[in-house]
Formats: structure tokens, sequence, C-alpha cells
């Protein structure tokens, strides 16, 4: 198993990518801790995957909480080896100008800020191990920036350039920071991403990718678990698309 006696935290687990991952990454054979903003639905999957796989709720965007799930999470295992930042949000599909204050800080909240809180908690953790791997979820929003999502995408824009910054400051301690770059896959913000969940909307935005389909959970955690792994230990400050060709 490629990631036998490893421990990771996957936040955003409780459904949709990080499910997909949390579950893959504990059949290769992590310990693995599902935090999610909704505790009971974190407990829910970690049931489901079985195992040593722990579910508990965690709102990433306050520091504390952070603190005290890193904490508590090498209390339990004696180590944390891998930490997902999948956790994420956005705004409706929108004119820029039409998305409010607090929306705005909310997405930057939960999708840059929370690799900050995780950062200044995990990174004292992996120094004092030798090692260990960081991957943030950013997205191909990140790349090819769409209209209407202006403000998503540069919170996605953001994760792309702090992975590979960190990746570069943090690679003498052999402390590996990557992102993956997912297209849209059926997960409940995919309404959110286009303006409203139709079969002609979805049509017209699988027609965008070369593949000609939406990404999936399996897609996201296949990629994961490759960076995650020792097979992937000359890889840092990659934003590994994930995208059936959408950005070439």
């Amino acid at each position: 198993m490629r990631l036998e006696n490893k421990v990771a935290i996957v936040t955003g687990g409780a459904s949709g990518f990080g499910y997909g991952i949390a579950e893959r990454f504990a059949r290769e054979g992590a310990k693995v801790v599902i935090a999610d903003l909704d505790g009971d639905a974190a407990e829910r999957a970690a049931d489901a995957i079985g195992g040593a796989t722990l579910g508990v709720r965690v709102d990433v965007s306050d520091g504390e909480a952070v603190a005290t799930l890193v904490e508590g999470a090498a209390a339990r295992f004696g180590r944390i080896d891998v930490v997902v930042n999948n956790a994420g949000t956005t705004h409706r599909n929108r004119p820029m100008l039409e998305v409010d204050e607090a929306t705005y800080d909310r997405i930057f909240a939960v999708n840059v800020k929370a690799i900050y809180h995780m950062a200044r908690v995990v990174v004292p953790v992996f120094r004092a191990q030798g090692g260990g791997v960081m991957i943030n979820t950013a997205s191909t929003a990140g790349l090819r920036p769409r209209p209407g999502l202006v403000w998503y995408n540069a919170s996605k824009g953001a994760v792309i350039s702090l992975t590979k910054a960190m990746a570069i400051e943090l690679a003498p301690e052999q402390i590996r920071v990557n992102c993956l770059c997912p297209v849209a896959g059926d997960t409940p913000m995919l309404g959110q991403f286009m303006g409203e969940d139709t079969p002609e909307l979805r049509a017209k935005f699988v027609a965008t990718i070369p593949i000609g389909r939406l990404s999936t959970p399996q897609d996201m955690a296949n990629a994961a678990l490759w960076l995650a792994s020792d097979e992937a230990a000359f890889i840092t400050g990659v934003a590994l698309e994930v995208d059936g060709g959408r950005c070439v």
C-alpha cells in the first residue's frame, strides 16, 4: 500500500473531492482525519470509510480551530505526514460588482487564509519529524479565469502562487508543497459555478473539456495519492491540472 503507516488530514473531507481523497488514502493504508465544517457529515464519512479514520468538525477559517485539529491529530496518531487543504467555497456566478463584501471575505478566509492557518501549525510538525507533504486544492479557475467568478478565480490564483512560494522556501527541509487544479466536477458547488445547474448549462460546460466530461472525486483522489506518496518524492511546487485538457 502506497501510504502505509502514514497519517493524513483532509479538510473539506466529508463530501465531494475531499471524501474521494480521504477514502483513497485510507484504502492505501493511511490513518485519515476528515475535517469538515459539517461535523456530523465528517463523522458519517469516517464511519463509511472505516479503519483508522476520524471525523471532526473544523472551521478552517478559524486559526484556533485549525491549531486544535493539528494538535489533536498529532497527539492521537503520533505524527502527521500529509495535509490536504481541500476545503473551499465560492460565490454564485454573477458580475463581480454584485458580490458583497461578506461573501468576498468568506471566500478568501476559506480558500486562502485557511492555508496560512494550517501552515503555521503543521509546518513545525513537519520540521520536527524531518519532512512532510502539503497538497492544496486550487482550480483551473486560477489558470484560466472565467467571467462571473472573478473573486473565486482570484482566490485560486492566490493558492497557486502561495503553493509555489511555500514549496521553494520549504524544500531544503524536505517539505513538499503542491496543488491540484481540477476542472469543475459534479459536486455541491457546480450549480454556483454555472449560475444554475441545468442540463443545457452542463452540456455547454462539458463541451469546453476536451476529454468530454466533468472531473470526479476519483480523478482528484488518484492525483492526490501520487503527490502524497513517496513516488513523488522529487515533485514540489507543481500546479497539477486535473482537467481533461481544459487548460491546454
